[in-house]
């Protein structure tokens, strides 16, 4: 059961440490995440994270792409079942061990995981001529079984040290969609790769979150099979509330909606915790004038984006976070 203004983080911290963010994490958040660590490793940031397994991939430094080769994708694809698993190892994310190794003799009662979502992954990844590999019909689909695969192994692995699962879709591209970078990315197939995803990891038993940190269209969003929605909601409340019938629906259907309501950019630096609190409480008491659902529905997160931090500003995001819910 999540408790209403429960607060948990979306995935980057700045530390370059693994210990050290984990020890923050646990500390300040009533949901504890796996930290993802950029500034520990490039082979930590959102594309390399998630591509250690996938055929054909090519490491080269900090540079990674795709070079096809139609005799082993057909032969991963032959080989591909949805009870396939796709470990992470350490090299890769540094940050779901050492919470494992914290956790595991206590077991914690909820814990959040994240997995770049296929959109965010197909549009990212190159070919070796520099195209997105979603341009291409059997690699955007093999992409999508190979998130599939590692969502499955992260799941099984959070269940060892934790009761129930949450895990966060990545999609910071959704936001692009429609300008002239992305025109010829449809809206059904973007539908059609979160849903699969989706859904698949659901069937597993895990809570299944959206994050996307800017504006797209919600309406569809929140008819996708997930439990909560996730977005920038200090730059992009007055976007989002407009959708106040769709929003209703999915917290009537038991949908939670993720409020990154802390910048994490330099809006932090340019404003004290009072103003950023005060704005929040605000919007929030907006939107429950007509939603009143909100006030048992709602999470409270910090803007994505905290490992571009230093870690001196992270505790502040962390401490900003714990007075908000406080006032809650």
């Amino acid at each position: 059961m999540i408790k209403p203004f429960s607060t948990t983080g979306i995935g980057s911290m700045p530390h370059s440490a693994p210990f050290k963010a984990c020890e923050l994490i646990i500390s300040s958040f009533d949901i504890p995440f796996w930290p993802q660590l950029p500034k520990y490793s490039s082979k930590e940031l959102m594309i390399p994270q998630f591509s250690e397994g996938l055929p054909c991939i090519v490491v080269e430094g900090d540079k990674f792409y795709l070079k096809k080769n139609d005799e082993l994708i057909t032969e991963w694809l032959t080989n591909y079942s949805e009870q396939k698993e796709s470990p992470i190892s350490k090299d890769f994310a540094s940050g779901i061990y050492k919470m494992r190794e914290i956790l595991e003799t206590k077991k914690v009662e909820i814990f959040k995981g994240q997995i770049t979502g296929p959109l965010t992954f197909n549009l990212s990844l190159k070919d070796e001529e520099g195209k997105p590999v979603y341009f291409d019909e059997t690699l955007r689909e093999l992409i999508l079984m190979h998130l599939k695969a590692k969502a499955k192994w992260q799941f099984n692995f959070l269940r060892t040290f934790s009761e129930s699962v949450i895990i966060f879709i990545d999609e910071p591209i959704l936001q692009a969609l429609g300008t002239s970078a992305y025109i010829s990315v449809e809206q059904a197939e973007v539908i059609r790769l979160i849903e699969e995803l989706a859904s698949y990891i659901k069937n597993l038993g895990a809570k299944v979150g959206l994050h996307c940190c800017g504006r797209a269209d919600w309406r569809e969003i929140l008819n996708l099979s997930i439990d909560i929605l996730s977005f920038d909601a200090y730059f992009f409340f007055d976007f989002f509330k407009i959708y106040k019938q769709e929003i209703n629906n999915f917290l009537t259907k038991g949908g939670y909606i993720a409020w990154g309501f802390v910048p994490t950019t330099d809006d932090l630096r340019e404003l004290d915790d009072e103003k950023i609190i005060t704005t929040a409480l605000l919007k929030i008491e907006e939107i429950g004038k007509e939603i009143p659902l909100i006030y048992q529905k709602s999470l409270l997160t910090p803007s994505c984006g905290m490992g571009s931090l230093d870690e001196k500003d992270s505790l502040r995001v962390c401490s900003i976070l714990k007075s908000l819910k406080s006032r809650f």
